[in-house]
């Protein structure tokens, strides 16, 4: 997770020594607190499960009612 921005080479000396600096210098938990907390995430997480049926149907009819209503707004402001 060093990701190097692109414009490093925009940088002048004095810029590119302390960037170089704060990205040593950045402080990194501990692999112990890293893996414990990755294991507390996944026994934390819920999960969504599998997909509502006839979702887009759902999705259309969702899509449809907005594009009556803005139909109706159209028209009231005409």
């Amino acid at each position: 997770m060093t990701d190097h921005p692109n414009g490093s080479s925009e940088l002048g000396a004095p810029e590119q020594h302390l960037a170089d600096g704060l990205t040593i210098a950045r402080p990194v938990p501990g692999a112990a607190f890293r893996g414990g907390l990755g294991r507390y995430l996944a026994e934390r997480d819920p999960g969504y499960g599998p997909r509502p049926e006839r979702l887009r149907l759902i999705v259309a009819s969702y899509l449809g009612a907005g594009g009556v209503l803005i139909a109706l707004a159209g028209l009231a402001l005409s």
